[in-house]
C-alpha cells in the first residue's frame, strides 16, 4: 500500500494541468474537453447546442461584435462571441457579406451568436470542474 502513495501524489499534482488542458480544448471546439474526459453524451450535446445556435445565428445574418467597441455591452458581446471557439473564427469568415441588422432577424441572429458563446463558456467551466475532480 505504501508504494501507491507516490503515484497518487503524482496524479494529484497533474490535475491542474489536465484541467487546464480540458478547458482549453473545450473552448477551442465545443464538446472536445468532455470528449477527452470520456463524457460522450455531454460532448455531443455541447457540440450540437453551440453549433446549432451558431448556425441559426449565421443563417439570420447576425452581427459578430467588434473588438474595439466603446460600449460596455459591445465588449461583453465580443467576449460572448469569442467564447464560442471555432465557431467564432468561422463566423468571422462567413461575415464577409456583412450583418443584416436592418431587420429583426439580423438582430435575433446576433443574440443567437452571443448565446452560443455563453453556452460554450458553461461547457468550458464544466469540463474544468470535472477534470479537476470537483465534479463527477
Amino acid at each position: 500500500m505504501a508504494t501507491d502513495a507516490p503515484l497518487i501524489e503524482k496524479r494529484n499534482n497533474m490535475l491542474p494541468a489536465i484541467a487546464l488542458l480540458a478547458a482549453i480544448a473545450a473552448w477551442a471546439v465545443p464538446g472536445l474537453g468532455h470528449l477527452l474526459l470520456r463524457r460522450w453524451g455531454r460532448a455531443l450535446f455541447l457540440f450540437l447546442a453551440v453549433g446549432g445556435l451558431a448556425v441559426v445565428g449565421y443563417g439570420m445574418r447576425g452581427e459578430m461584435f467588434n473588438t474595439r467597441s466603446s460600449d460596455p455591452f459591445g465588449a461583453l458581446g465580443f467576449l460572448a462571441d469569442a467564447c464560442s471557439g471555432v465557431f467564432y473564427f468561422l463566423g468571422r469568415q462567413l461575415e464577409s457579406s456583412g450583418p443584416d441588422i436592418s431587420r429583426a432577424a439580423g438582430d435575433c441572429g446576433t443574440r443567437f451568436l452571443a448565446g452560443a458563446g455563453v453556452v460554450n463558456l458553461l461547457g468550458v467551466l464544466d469540463a474544468y470542474r470535472i477534470a479537476s475532480g470537483r465534479k463527477r
